[in-house]
């Protein structure tokens, strides 16, 4: 049996299956094929118990059984087989993530929400749920990108962000400037990731206007990105006025911007 079964606990039990079963599991891979109550006995499970264990390693397909002289003889299958119960439980986080949008528009339609607010935001996790809130638009979303959001997440939230966005649709304008280009080119030189099927951007020179942070515009939302150094975290101002303003300056910025290649930088007119 291992020296250390402390490991095989904490993988169990984060998959939801308690510390004996581990051991019920650790006794069969030790001493191969045994009867329940050799089983009971290497494990040192009261029988009865053991019995009724029996259920979950059977359920996480880590036992097969054979019957041998009218009684039943257990032994360990493939810890592998946990990948069943793996693809189960990404299976069932899916379908309550796809649920989870249900439920808020339920709560929005019940309960009261100002016409105008404010939401803070703090750390990576805080920026996470910002970026989640702009797969909920109804409308195009416009933005100025200081710096490329992998960066500030990790390529698989990026990978499902950008697949739950083309799911939806969405429509995005960004421009940016000399450091979100050189993001991207550090980051893809390292990466392959998903990208979003409809995105645009133009160039604008820091002689027109500095990026200093990142601004998203959509719907009645305008969300600030703030990610210097450790200094990590995001307003969101809920105001269709401020909104409608922010685009009107998006816009006269857009007009001045120049075609980009956001991996290579500006793209010069002929």
């Amino acid at each position: 049996m291992l020296n250390d079964t402390t490991l095989m606990h904490d993988y169990f039990a984060r998959l939801g299956l308690e510390p004996e079963v581990a051991d019920l599991y650790l006794a069969l891979h030790t001493y191969g094929p045994q009867s329940l109550l050799q089983l009971a006995r290497n494990a040192r499970i009261e029988r009865t118990r053991a019995y009724r264990l029996l259920d979950s390693l059977s359920d996480a397909r880590l036992i097969e059984v054979e019957t041998q002289a009218k009684r039943k003889i257990y032994k360990a299958a493939p810890i592998t087989n946990l990948r069943v119960l793996l693809s189960n439980k990404e299976e069932e986080i899916r379908s309550l993530d796809s649920e989870l949008e249900g439920l808020q528009s339920e709560l929005s339609q019940t309960l009261h929400s100002p016409l105008s607010h404010v939401q803070f935001y703090s750390g990576n996790d805080g920026i996470k749920q910002m970026l989640w809130n702009q797969t909920r638009a109804s409308g195009e979303n416009v933005s100025i990108l200081y710096e490329n959001i992998q960066n500030r997440t990790n390529s698989a939230f990026f990978d499902r962000w950008v697949d739950t966005c083309n799911q939806h649709n969405l429509h995005f304008r960004s421009l940016v400037g000399d450091h979100f280009i050189e993001s991207q080119q550090q980051w893809y030189n390292q990466h392959s990731n998903e990208r979003l099927a409809k995105w645009s951007a133009r160039y604008i020179a820091v002689s027109i206007f500095p990026i200093t942070h990142s601004m998203v515009c959509y719907d009645d939302v305008v969300a600030y990105y703030n990610w210097h150094g450790e200094q990590v975290f995001g307003i969101e101002l809920h105001n269709q006025q401020i909104a409608d303003t922010q685009r009107v300056l998006f816009e006269m910025l857009w007009t001045q911007g120049q075609p980009v290649d956001d991996l290579k930088g500006p793209i010069a007119s002929e």
